[in-house]
């Protein structure tokens, strides 16, 4: 659980990555990204997008164990983050914690 946190902070502050929901479907629509992460209080509408998305771009998903607001503190960032996508992990090892 830690090594998540930790490994998107890492990717937040060290790569490239796309916070927001909207951003982060564009993104998936354009098949871009090595990792999605859904805080798992998400709207269902959002959480049903990425889904659908991520699957056909063969992107996989990660449901963070908590809210929004975990997520964006998380992050580092001082507002909710519901979704966001990894393109680059930079420093972070999360692609190897979820592979």
């Amino acid at each position: 659980m830690m090594d998540v946190d930790r490994g998107i902070r890492v990717a937040v502050d060290t790569g490239d990555v796309t916070l927001g929901s909207e951003k982060s479907i564009q993104s998936l629509k354009l098949g871009k990204g090595q990792l999605v992460v859904v805080a798992e209080n998400s709207p269902k509408n959002i959480l049903e997008d990425v889904e659908y998305y991520s699957k056909l771009s063969e992107i996989p998903i990660y449901i963070f164990k908590g809210t929004s607001v975990e997520l964006g503190s998380v992050c580092g960032k001082p507002f909710t983050v519901a979704t966001l996508v990894i393109n680059d992990p930079g420093d972070s090892t999360i692609l190897e914690i979820m592979g």
